[in-house]
């Protein structure tokens, strides 16, 4: 008798195991968990694509300024030639303000905007 209840116990448990297994396979293969897992592996694949790109382009510039530094050094372009003083400008006239004029020792205004 203790044989058959070990027995039929085995049985249940391995029914139990292979149920479980099986649900958990078919649910993996639904139509809904494929695209979520699709979606994953290809957000992952972006951002490892992304990562590499963002890294090679860093690589690009530091060896880009780099060789300009080496060129520059080349051709002598690094040397800081003295420069000259700076030019001193003449004074801008104010055009906003209005010109004026004396005619035999009368004041005029040349304003386009005045009345006359």
């Amino acid at each position: 008798m203790f044989r058959r209840t070990f027995w039929f116990t085995t049985g249940v448990a391995a029914g139990v195991w292979a149920t479980t297994k099986v649900n958990r396979k078919l649910k993996q293969l639904t139509p809904e968990h494929l695209a979520v897992t699709a979606t994953n592996k290809a957000l992952d694949a972006g951002h490892r694509l992304k990562d590499r790109a963002v890294g090679f382009a860093l690589d690009v510039r530091d060896n880009m300024a780099r060789r300009e530094a080496e060129l520059e050094d080349a051709l002598g372009l690094n040397a800081d030639p003295e420069l000259p003083a700076p030019r001193r400008h003449a004074a801008i006239e104010n055009r906003n303000k209005p010109k004026t004029y004396v005619i035999d020792s009368t004041t005029y205004s040349y304003n386009r905007n005045e009345d006359h």
